[in-house]
């Protein structure tokens, strides 16, 4: 299992060229609460359905979460698919 932080979801808006206003609307989750992701320095916490959401739209859009020696993330490559 992965451990998310703050960084992991800066990044990967980053990548996707997302504002937290878009990230916060995709995932039906609150503005402040994506803010709040943002802010962890350590592993995030919230409810773990908003973690699911906020999460699988930035699978959806392409971001791999990374753990393999350093954790991070990446824009999948076109055409691949996760399976």
């Amino acid at each position: 299992m992965i451990v998310l932080t703050g960084r992991h979801f800066r990044a990967a808006r980053a990548l996707l060229g997302w504002t937290q206003e878009e990230l916060s609307r995709k995932a039906k989750a609150a503005l402040g609460t994506v803010i709040r992701l943002e802010g962890f320095e350590g592993p995030v916490h919230t409810r773990m359905d908003t973690l699911g959401r906020i999460v699988a739209v930035l699978e959806r859009a392409g971001i791999e979460f990374l753990d393999d020696g350093q954790p991070g993330v990446r824009l999948r490559a076109r055409g691949s698919r996760r399976g």
